[in-house]
């Protein structure tokens, strides 16, 4: 295989790998296989393999031991840049680039899964998947705990279900599901607050917990989650509690949009710069919108449906942050 091709193969997005790991080693094999006539092409491939997004024990005990990589000064600022990544999580939002983003694996067509949730007067644990294609609905692995009001959000293409209620008792934990391996992971570390109705979404590679209600009261707690480090951390709360809130991510900051304050709906919106760890109030909503959906398009943010103080609502609006 020539070295361009190889180059071309690991730069792809669409490379299907389960982890960075697998193309490290496969890389590192090509450079042994002829090593005097491959060895000069190390530094060019290993900046097309995605090293910040390698758990932190395998960049320092394979990647920087490695004797090729030792001894080549390219190569070890690459190291080093995939270290300072992993250990400054609060500089991610500025380190973004090509070796941050996580590939995206060739689809046959995007799904769409419906995780826990509320049936027939009890909280469930299934979990469904629907086929973009085919509009066809299939179970699939469920959770190991019955959660309704969970918060569900995708990192490095795995499905994180936080929190939630189990019709007794309010959840911090949090598990984990693969869709390559249909099966869910419940070794991840828990928040630090038990919380339904919360939040949650993806932000420079890490996994916010955003509002919710503890069963006492209505929160503006804000944690975040690092899967490198399996750790959770509190940043800057919101000014206002919020449960039922939705969350999305536009110009690489967060917005919270809506919800209720234990009382009454909201249509006040929110913005948290992770740069500055705060959040600072935007142009409310024209309606107020608890359990409502959020998304981002074409650079707008929309919020649709939910409910106010007396209703469902089918009413859609946009948020155009340049005007």
């Amino acid at each position: 295989l020539p070295a361009d091709q190889l180059i071309n193969i690991i730069s792809s997005e669409e490379l299907n790998v389960r982890s960075e790991e697998v193309v490290f080693r496969a890389a590192m094999a090509w450079i042994r296989h002829d090593l005097s006539n491959r060895r000069q092409f190390l530094p060019k491939v290993l900046e097309h393999i995605r090293l910040p997004l390698c758990p932190a024990k395998f960049l320092v005990s394979v990647v920087s031991e490695d004797p090729l990589i030792k001894i080549d000064a390219q190569c070890r600022d690459l190291v080093d840049e995939a270290k300072n990544y992993l250990l400054l999580p609060l500089e991610r939002p500025n380190m973004q680039g090509p070796r941050t983003r996580s590939r995206k694996p060739l689809r046959y067509g995007e799904v769409l899964y419906a995780v826990g949730g509320w049936c027939s007067g009890d909280a469930i644990a299934s979990v469904e998947r629907m086929d973009g294609r085919t509009g066809e609905w299939r179970c699939v692995a469920p959770m190991s705990k019955r959660r309704c009001g969970v918060g569900v959000a995708v990192l490095d293409n795995l499905l994180y279900a936080v929190g939630g209620h189990d019709g007794q008792s309010y959840l911090n934990s949090v598990e984990r599901y693969d869709p390559a391996t249909n099966q869910w992971s419940s070794d991840i570390a828990p928040t630090s607050t038990c919380r339904t109705s919360v939040g949650v979404a993806v932000l420079g590679g890490l996994l916010y917990a955003i509002g919710g209600q503890d069963g006492v009261c209505c929160l503006n707690v804000v944690e975040r989650y690092d899967a490198h480090r399996n750790e959770w951390a509190e940043v800057a709360p919101m000014s206002t509690r919020r449960l039922g809130v939705s969350v999305s991510v536009l110009n690489g900051c967060l917005y919270a949009v809506g919800g209720s304050d234990g009382q009454n709906p909201l249509n006040t919106v929110e913005r948290y710069d992770s740069r500055i760890n705060k959040w600072m109030t935007v142009k409310p909503m024209n309606t107020r919108r608890k359990h409502l959906g959020t998304a981002v398009h074409d650079g707008c943010l929309y919020a649709v449906g939910g409910r106010d103080n007396a209703c469902e609502l089918s009413s859609a609006e946009k948020y155009d942050p340049n005007t």
